[in-house]
């Protein structure tokens, strides 16, 4: 028994070591991809690196990025290493972390669904998720983030809050919008004790303590700036958000590759059935499950309310616990397929209910010992033919080889062309540019990072004046983004890049802008319906 025992152990052991190796290699291979979004990341990470501040242009404290952990911990490794190469530090870091999330998704969700294989299957899909691979091969701090959602969640659910504590106060330096889970967690820990956690929470605020201080004393507030500035500059439609969290919790593993976009509407029900269920099994065997549970629909709930632009990497958080429950309600539902599965079928099908071995004449011993084998074994058959499926839709949802960048296996939807046309306007911009001279754009990354100018960000992420000429009258808008002719004639950069479709109908029309600046190149392209790429240099300084 013990001899079996340990086989059992170190199997599951190897078992979860291939997981992390599948996980690792799923955010190594594909190469770097990178999100304009994580240059600006990359940007103030070198700036601390080269002891210039935790700054993003020379001297001005403004915090234009979400997300000081990770910034850190990637200066802290540009110090160690040596190296300036922010991007393949980052995808390093990442390829580490993702593997983790992976690891963690497992032992979270054999502890809720109390066998390995649901939970080999949550990880397994996860390990190749789109959703998690895109962004870690694209610089962002995502797999972080999720990494520490689950390691605090595990935390909570083998009762050691004071390491919750430690990784609640990292989470929410990772990202702000992990509040909303930890929350919940803090919440269910108050419930469970009937008092307030005193010292847990001073454990977590002793670990915020230093960066509330340094970015309150240094920014005037720990809250980024990108928060108001994103809700202000873009332009949605009510709803918006709703209708796109709808699509997403409809289909996790891309089902709509394979089976259509009428999916969309019946994946949304199965799947939200699916997690129900599955929550129903976790609570009648842990309580404090609930949390994990209830997390991926507020998050469906307050981004719905607050309908902001939806970047692709904000749904990507509750992402794991949802494939968990979904995974766990299969796991629950496939218990009874072998008595529905016989009823249907009949004898044929003995061999599933449990029958076979009392027609054989067993003892009541064994045909109840063959009974359970037989719904273990039919139990398993449905999950792996359901993990078969997903698995095959998410794998669906890669390439083999991409039409840009490096040509190697990748996501679909790790599409960063526009990030490659702002590195060669980058290049147009550097071979003009003098020392001191600075650039406009609305996004900054790429730019920001290749050519290492004084931004002027019309966003308003690092360049808070501009927050004030939004929201900008609705009539320039051609897509959800729009920059108004009196903003840059008030910031007088000497050169601009913008998609033509954000200055179609405000800035490029303006007799001001037309005799201050003149057409330096045209890059064609027609993302987002631009009609180019445009690069503007001042013509004169009166």
């Amino acid at each position: 028994m013990r001899r079996s025992i340990l086989l059992r152990q170190r199997g599951e052991r190897l078992l979860v070591l291939g997981l992390l190796i599948l996980a690792l290699l799923a955010r190594i291979v594909p190469g770097e991809r990178m999100v304009d979004d994580a240059y600006i990341t990359f940007r103030y990470a070198r700036s601390i690196a080269e002891s210039h501040g935790f700054v993003y242009n020379a001297g001005e404290h403004v915090l234009g990025t979400t997300t000081p952990l990770y910034t850190l911990l990637l200066a802290v490794l540009a110090l160690v290493s040596g190296s300036r190469d922010f991007p393949t530090i980052a995808v390093m870091v990442n390829a580490v972390v993702g593997a983790a999330s992976t690891g963690l998704l497992y032992v979270v969700c054999r502890r809720i669904a109390d066998h390995w294989l649901p939970a080999a299957a949550a990880a397994l899909l996860w390990s190749m998720a789109p959703y998690s691979v895109t962004f870690a091969i694209g610089g962002m701090e995502t797999d972080l983030t999720i990494t520490l959602l689950l390691a605090a969640s595990y935390a909570h659910l083998t009762a050691r809050p004071r390491w919750m504590a430690v990784l609640s106060a990292l989470a929410l330096l990772a990202r702000p919008d992990t509040a909303i889970l930890l929350i919940l967690l803090w919440l269910d820990r108050i419930l469970e004790q009937r008092r307030i956690p005193w010292q847990e929470g001073a454990i977590g605020l002793g670990v915020l303590a230093p960066w509330l201080i340094f970015a309150t004393s240094i920014f005037g507030s720990p809250l980024p700036s990108s928060i108001a500035a994103k809700s202000a500059t873009y332009r949605l439609s009510p709803g918006e958000s709703l209708i796109r969290l709808i699509q997403h919790y409809s289909t996790p593993f891309f089902g709509h590759r394979v089976l259509g976009t009428d999916w969309q509407l019946t994946g949304f029900v199965v799947y939200l059935l699916l997690s129900g269920l599955g929550g129903l099994r976790a609570l009648r065997d842990s309580r404090r499950s609930w949390p994990l549970l209830a997390y991926p629909f507020a998050y469906f709930a307050v981004f719905a309310a607050a309908n902001p632009l939806l970047f692709r990497w904000y749904l990507s958080p509750p992402l794991p616990f949802y494939i968990l429950f979904i995974l766990t309600g299969v796991w629950s539902l496939a218990r009874d397929v072998g008595g529905i599965v016989s009823k249907w079928l009949g004898k044929p099908a003995d061999w599933c209910s449990g029958r076979l071995p009392e027609l054989k004449g067993w003892s009541s011993d064994q045909a109840q010992s063959g009974r359970a084998n037989s719904r273990s074994i039919c139990q398993a058959v449905v999950l792996i033919l359901f993990t078969a499926v997903t698995l095959f839709s998410t794998l669906n949802a890669w390439d083999l080889s991409l039409d840009h960048g490096p040509d190697r296996p990748a996501p679909e939807m790790a599409w960063f062309e526009l990030e490659l046309l702002y590195a060669r306007a980058a290049d147009v911009v550097l071979a003009h540019a003098e020392d001191g001279e600075t650039l406009c754009a609305g996004d900054i990354g790429t730019l920001g990072y290749i050519t290492g100018m004084p931004i002027v960000d019309t966003v308003g992420l690092v360049t808070p004046e501009s927050r004030r000429y939004y929201p900008a009258d609705p009539d320039i808008y051609v897509t959800n983004y729009a920059i108004p002719a009196d903003l840059v004639l008030a910031l007088d950069p000497d050169f601009i890049v913008i998609l033509e479709v954000y200055g179609r109908r405000g800035l490029l029309p303006d007799p001001g802008f037309q005799a201050r600046y003149r057409l330096l190149k045209a890059l064609e392209t027609d993302i987002y319906g631009s009609d180019g790429m445009l690069i503007y240099r001042r013509v004169s300084s009166g």
